[in-house]
């Protein structure tokens, strides 16, 4: 890939939702290490490129240089209410959403979403090796601002319901995207893990 294909890729917001109570895990999993670094640090290196970095959180928990700090709108309300205020702080266009959670998440895993992007699609999401869409670690246009927030006025929590399936396109990722919710996911992630490999697309038809 040029240089030139990587800055075309390259032109989305990047967010994290960081401000959940953690409450599997017993202490803040953001600041929790792995090898040596904090989860939200990993999280983080992987969208480095992004133009606009963003980090929806409550003021002052966290620092983290070279990204805004964005308030959540509807705190302990999870991570549609997350991807709530990065839609409304974000400039028009993609968003990536990642949780603190998600530290195998790596820069090839964000631009083979970001590289398929279509005119029509309104998320790009990966599948996991059984076929479930995973929502968080997507990409969200800001066009979905105001279904999401309907969403939340109506009491809905649930981030899959953030875009339509027909609006969606999914990407099949050949390995466990490893979420850590307890001390014991971490501990189990430590020897480490290679999620490089070449993702395959699923695209579905438009109305299905």
């Amino acid at each position: 890939m040029s240089s030139q294909d990587r800055a075309n890729i390259w032109t989305f917001t990047a967010a994290i939702t960081a401000g959940g109570q953690s409450r599997r895990f017993g202490s803040d999993k953001a600041l929790a290490l792995l090898g040596g670094r904090p989860l939200l640090h990993h999280v983080a290196a992987a969208l480095d490129a992004c133009p606009v970095r963003l980090l929806v959180a409550p003021p002052g928990r966290y620092v983290l240089d070279g990204w805004t700090p964005v308030p959540d709108t509807r705190p302990g309300e999870g991570p549609l209410a997350g991807l709530e205020a990065a839609l409304i702080a974000a400039p028009p266009g993609w968003v990536a959403l990642s949780g603190v959670d998600l530290p195998g998440l790596t820069p090839r895993y964000w631009a083979a979403l970001a590289s398929h992007r279509t005119p029509e699609a309104l998320s790009v999401q990966m599948l996991d090796p059984s076929g479930r869409p995973q929502p968080l670690g997507a990409l969200y246009h800001t066009a979905l601002r105001p279904q999401v927030s309907a969403l939340l006025d109506a009491g809905e929590r649930r981030l899959r319901l953030a875009s339509p399936p027909e609006r969606t396109v999914f990407c099949h990722w050949p390995h466990d995207l490893r979420n850590i919710n307890t001390p014991a996911d971490l501990a189990a992630l430590q020897g480490g893990t290679d999620h490089t490999a070449k993702p395959s697309i699923k695209k579905p038809p438009l109305g299905r």
